[in-house]
């Protein structure tokens, strides 16, 4: 991706409905950024530069709590934008979370002046960002819900069927789930080895494999496929 090419916009086509001159705008001043898993795009405290356009490729956003335990917020994959990014930049704020590339990740980055300058003369790139914005409220505070009013037991149950998918089984240590989840390690721990002497998963190393999906589901409170 050179710096004028503008074919990653396909993944976000709400800025196909952008003005020429504005699309023009948006071609010119974003810069590509290739990322190699395992990168550190922001931490808490940092300042916000830039507004992040994801391509392609997955990003974990986490915060910490006073213990240093995880609690993944959100992803972003292709076609997301982040929430914090937009607030710091709104705010003139700095960040308040981690975010690691999961994977090799492609994306766009649109200075914060640029943001500023598109967001005042535009009112189809604002309703872009804030509707994108609403969209990863709904998961952040999906985040919250589940763990100030959910037990462990559920959010454990539902965490598997979404991590094993179709395939059924996961590689994943248990303080990956843990974090997942946000609650310790032991705790995971023990409601896995519940889990599997009922006959709902196998463990081993490094390794959950689901056995009974719809046990899980009933334990997760849904009653979904």
């Amino acid at each position: 991706m050179t710096r004028r090419d503008d074919t990653w916009r396909a993944r976000f086509p709400a800025l196909a409905m952008l003005p020429e001159a504005e699309r023009g705008l948006l071609a010119e001043r974003t810069v590509p950024m290739a990322l190699p898993a395992g990168t550190t795009v922001f931490e808490p405290h940092q300042a916000c530069g830039s507004f992040l356009f994801v391509r392609s490729g997955q990003v974990r956003v986490y915060q910490l709590d006073q213990d240093g335990r995880e609690i993944v917020l959100y992803r972003l994959g292709p076609g997301s934008i982040c929430i914090l990014t937009t607030l710091a930049l709104l705010a003139g704020d700095r960040y308040g979370a981690f975010a690691v590339t999961e994977t090799p990740v492609d994306a766009a980055a649109l200075p914060g002046r640029s943001f500023d300058d598109l967001l005042g003369r535009s009112p189809r790139f604002r309703s872009f960002v804030f509707a994108a914005h609403a969209e990863r409220m709904v998961d952040l505070m999906r985040v919250i819900r589940s763990v100030a009013f959910e037990s462990i037991e559920s959010r454990l149950a539902a965490r598997l069927l979404t991590l094993a998918a179709d395939t059924r089984a996961l590689s994943i240590t248990h303080q990956q789930l843990a974090a997942e989840i946000g609650s310790a390690r032991e705790v995971v721990s023990r409601h896995l080895k519940s889990f599997e002497r009922r006959g709902w998963v196998s463990l081993a190393r490094n390794r959950i494999e689901v056995k009974n999906a719809a046990s899980l589901r009933e334990a997760s409170g849904s009653s979904g496929a």
